[in-house]
């Protein structure tokens, strides 16, 4: 087994058809058949479930696949690593992003690492919250940028900024009667709202805020992203949750934003990394992190 057989089954297991997997990779299909069934072989374990209409994975092939992804990355980590050192770099950071990280801030903070540190390369890894932590016990990361701040034991979450939540509304709607809208008159419309198997901890933590209501909301759509759920405001399909560093980097006609008339309504985003002795290129990362969150909005606007 090497680092090909492993390529090879990442990409049947992600399009579960070995027609477009030859085409992803560039082989012919018949090749790529057989050095599926070489893997198998030598693993013992079938991976993959060969049905009239395509591929399946089967719970071992689901296993196996998370694992190659790991070990790929890994790999490439490696390499990079390599690089940086004989380039003369004297260290990487490899920062994880789980959930909605607000791309103002995240621009922001990667401009001014560059302006003060420019001899420190950062890498930058999405994955969900699970994945990510995971990849932090496991040394694949130095730290996480998530909206979660309940953690497993040996992960320490340190808040770096937090954003007011707002309300997104469409033209000529009631609710625009408020320059500040009390909680209690949003719930009154259908909502539109982040799914949150997406951004699990943002859903959380609007989850928290829409339990101080006794009136139960009504979802009209959940989405998976925050363009999304501006499209379907401005097409009056409800009301949605925003933030001010989101609405920030992306402005959509037909919808207006008020805040919310709720002071402690607002989505903290923290960072993450192991207990214990921190090195100085994570420790500046993260102050400069948190001065990133004191600036004014307007000054830390890139796009």
């Amino acid at each position: 087994m090497n680092l090909r057989h492993l390529r090879c089954f990442i990409a049947v297991g992600e399009e579960l058809h070995f027609g477009r997997a030859a085409r992803r990779l560039h082989v012919e299909q018949s090749p790529l058949s057989r050095t599926i069934r070489q893997l198998e072989a030598a693993l013992g374990v079938t991976l993959l479930d060969r049905m009239q209409r395509g591929l399946r994975l089967t719970p071992a092939g689901q296993v196996f696949l998370g694992e190659c992804r790991r070990v790929l990355l890994a790999v490439e980590q490696a390499q990079t690593k390599a690089r940086v050192v004989a380039a003369g770099q004297w260290g990487t950071l490899r920062i994880a992003l789980a959930g909605c990280i607000g791309r103002v801030r995240l621009s922001a903070l990667l401009a001014l690492c560059r302006e003060e540190a420019p001899e420190l390369g950062i890498r930058l890894f999405e994955a969900p919250l699970s994945q990510a932590v995971d990849g932090l016990s496991d040394g694949m990361y130095d730290a996480i940028l998530a909206m979660a701040g309940e953690m497993v034991t040996g992960v320490v979450a340190t808040p770096v900024w937090q954003d007011p939540l707002v309300v997104a509304i469409p033209a000529r709607h009631p609710l625009l009667a408020h320059k500040r809208v009390p909680l209690e008159e949003v719930v009154g419309y259908p909502l539109v709202l982040c799914r949150p198997q997406v951004c699990e901890e943002c859903s959380r933590q609007c989850e928290r805020l829409l339990r101080r209501v006794e009136t139960p909301p009504v979802v009209a759509e959940y989405v998976t992203t925050h363009s999304l759920m501006l499209a379907l405001v401005a097409a009056g399909y409800g009301v949605g949750f925003s933030n001010t560093a989101h609405v920030a980097a992306c402005r959509q006609a037909e919808v207006i934003v008020r805040p919310l008339d709720e002071d402690s309504a607002v989505l903290t985003t923290y960072l993450l990394h192991p207990e214990g002795a921190m090195a100085e290129p994570l420790r500046h990362f993260i102050e400069r992190a948190q001065r990133v969150g004191q600036m004014p909005l307007d000054a830390r606007r890139l796009a």
